[in-house]
């Protein structure tokens, strides 16, 4: 049971320092002296960002919300079953603790990571763990689909109004 959780809260450690570090990225294949935020720093020399400027810039950013609120409902409506730790829509995480889907016997946990606006497969993360390591892949998989399928779904009928 305590190895469980340490193996849990490592794989959440995990999942936010590889969040934090991609913050940083430039995928637009802009160059130095193209980019309005390096225009003014010499050329050649990489952009690093400060502790206290990513703050900033996250506190700026955190009025503008870029979560696809279908997936986001649809995460929650799919797994309903567990119950909610946290909830973070600015970041776009859920973390649940364990329990049992109906008509099931074993324990289940998730996380789950909607990365952008786009009701797109590749928006939605899932980590799915029971009391005994790694769900299976098939297992995240059908998690994935219920919760785009269900997405689709309510995007659907949102348009019917």
């Amino acid at each position: 049971m305590l190895k469980t959780r340490v193996i849990g809260r490592m794989a959440i450690m995990g999942m936010a320092v590889f969040l934090v570090g991609c913050g940083g990225l430039n995928f637009r294949g802009s160059t130095p002296s193209s980019d309005p935020e390096t225009s003014g720093r010499e050329r050649g020399q990489r952009n690093q960002t400060t502790l206290g400027e990513a703050l900033r810039a996250r506190r700026n950013q955190e009025s503008i919300v870029r979560v696809n609120k279908y997936i986001w409902s649809a995460s929650l409506q799919v797994l309903d079953f567990l119950p909610i730790q946290s909830v973070d829509p600015f970041t776009g995480v859920i973390v649940t603790g364990y329990g049992t889907p109906p008509g099931g016997g074993r324990a289940y946990r998730a996380t789950v990571l909607i990365s952008d606006p786009a009701l797109d497969a590749r928006s939605l993360n899932v980590a799915l763990q029971t009391r005994n390591g790694p769900a299976s892949t098939a297992t995240v998989r059908a998690i994935e689909d219920a919760i785009l399928t269900r997405a689709r779904q309510l995007r659907v009928a949102d348009n019917r109004l």
